[in-house]
């Protein structure tokens, strides 16, 4: 294989310089003849020789299967989901077949060890296979060095965009790494173009990443050594891609994602409560917003808000807040820059004025400084609150993090902590009770099982009932017969009440606010196929004679 790795880690990609990169791939397909490498272009490498054939091709552009593979959060998944958009709209196949993949795309988490030896394994796995192989993701950032990637493309996690040029390549046996930060007037970005292709795993869900980055400085974090600091799209760039969402791909659900949806905005004199009344603008009233991870510190900020925002009908009333830790002296040595009693503070109040509440949240277990007492507080902590959601996660030191190089608790105590607050977790109900219950949902998935659809009600608790075809991304009225630890079994009851009253609030929209009858017909159309209504009932209900 020939190697030239490219760490450009020290380049600023202007704005200039990046637009133009989506034509670019249109352009080398119709030189394919003439083309040259795009990175030999940068003029930062030497002259290529080609020694590896694909499907017996030679080296045309975008022929070959491409198979991906992620790891880790929500930002993981849109990155995959945009990449796979990039190649395949190139002209690779994918497949979900890794043994038939001619290279294989390995987009990698570096939150704990264990998810970076799958990943290590994979790609172990691949090389024994003589496979080619392009790793992204926060592990290839931030250890770009590493033993075991040495040869290896590395596609940034700054550089999602690029990655036809890198997997175009390492498909002709070279080794590309491209690892820069996107920069607009010496700002860092918020990543990538939001107008990228993208195949999405569940095309009824966008996943929106807000920024990329942090402000905090958690000792135990790797993950900071990837993303970096906090880098913020411009609210009118995600209101856009939010609305070509919902109108033109058929979205039904928007989960907002980053490493901390609530420091968005602070870099460029925005907010998030600012961005979702923006976004809310523009999500139809059969749509749903789902808001992702938040830390503690920012949230306090817009308490207010975010209960407002909460209790909207287009935003599920969920919330993801990890407390890490329910002791204040293991809070401060992970430096996460609040106290047990304000993280209660903001549950308390949320769960005051926000009906139903759904908090998820996470604990680490086992971190360096934690005595028995510390865990027991953490203990207390999940007994008060049961929350129906807990990530509990088994502490492990991330190498260049400072908790790496404090004293380590021993492993087997480690593992008995990790397992009593499991113990703990699955010994309550959260569901319990709940048989008889009339929920509307919003069915979006199918379930592991693929035994059952998958719909969440207005506070995002899961909710499985009978696979039907038709039901597939449209509210449904359900009642509830059996619960679980995880979940409520429900059979159907209405399936057209709730897509009645979101036609009648569209019409009434678009005719009082809008003024626009071209819409209005349009819609008009939509719902006398599906409810076989007429003008005098759409009169009825807007003067206030017919309630739905």
């Amino acid at each position: 294989m020939t190697s030239f790795d490219i760490e450009d880690n020290g380049i600023e990609i202007s704005v200039e310089n990046d637009q133009p990169r989506a034509n670019k791939i249109n352009k080398i397909k119709k030189n394919a003849s003439s083309k040259k490498s795009k990175v030999a272009e940068r003029n930062t490498c030497e002259e290529l020789v080609d020694n590896k054939n694909v499907s017996g091709e030679g080296n045309a552009p975008g022929v070959g299967k491409v198979y991906v593979k992620t790891w880790g959060c929500a930002h993981n998944n849109s990155d995959s989901e945009y990449m796979a958009g990039l190649v395949s709209e190139y002209g690779y196949t994918l497949t979900d077949e890794r043994s038939d993949a001619d290279l294989w795309l390995l987009n990698s988490c570096t939150v704990k060890s264990p998810a970076e030896m799958h990943f290590r394994n994979f790609i172990d796995e691949g090389l024994k296979n003589k496979k080619s192989i392009v790793v992204s993701g926060c592990v290839a950032q931030s250890d770009p060095n590493s033993p075991y990637l040495k040869g290896i493309s590395i596609v940034g996690v700054h550089q999602i965009d690029r990655v036809v040029e890198v997997v175009e390549e390492t498909l002709k046996g070279h080794s590309v790494q491209l690892l820069g930060t996107k920069k607009e007037n010496g700002k860092k970005k918020g990543g990538a173009r939001l107008d990228l292709p993208k195949i999405r795993k569940n095309p009824l869900v966008e996943i929106l990443a807000i920024n990329t980055g942090c402000l905090n400085r958690c000792t135990y974090c790797k993950t900071k050594h990837a993303r970096g600091d906090l880098g913020s799209y411009h609210p009118e760039e995600l209101v856009e891609r939010a609305r070509v969402c919902f109108m033109d791909q058929g979205c039904k659900e928007l989960w907002i994602t980053s490493e901390d949806t609530g420091a968005y905005g602070l870099d460029i004199g925005s907010s998030l409560p600012e961005l979702m009344w923006k976004l809310i603008d523009v999500t139809p009233v059969d749509c749903m917003i789902r808001l992702g991870m938040t830390n503690p510190p920012y949230m306090r900020r817009y308490l207010e808000d975010i209960a407002k925002l909460l209790n909207h009908k287009n935003v599920y009333s969920f919330l993801h807040i990890p407390v890490q830790s329910g002791s204040d002296g293991v809070l401060t040595d992970m430096k996460r820059e609040y106290c047990s009693e304000d993280f209660c503070e903001i549950v308390d109040f949320l769960q005051e004025r926000v009906p139903g509440l759904t908090i998820a949240t996470d604990f680490i277990c086992g971190f360096p400084t934690e005595t028995d007492e510390d865990f027991r507080e953490s203990l207390d902590l999940l007994e008060k609150y049961k929350f129906p959601t807990v990530f509990i996660n088994q502490f492990f030191p991330r190498p260049g993090t400072p908790a790496a190089f404090m004293r380590q608790i021993p492993g087997h105590q480690i593992k008995k902590r990790t397992a009593a607050m499991s113990s703990l977790f699955k010994s309550y109900q959260p569901y319990k009770g709940r048989e008889g219950r009339v929920y509307d949902i919003l069915v979006t998935d199918v379930s592991f099982d693929k035994k059952h659809y998958i719909g969440h009600n207005k506070c995002y608790e899961q909710i499985l009932i009978p696979m039907r075809p038709d039901l597939m991304g449209k509210w449904v009225k359900v009642k509830v017969i059996a619960t679980s630890k995880f979940s409520m079994h429900a059979q159907i009851i209405e399936e057209r009440i709730s897509i009645w009253r979101s036609l009648m609030e569209k019409m009434y929209q678009l005719t009082s606010v809008n003024n626009n009858s071209m819409q209005f017909m349009c819609v008009l159309k939509t719902a006398s196929y599906f409810c076989s209504i007429s003008i005098p009932i759409f009169l009825m209900y807007r003067k206030g004679v017919l309630k739905l």
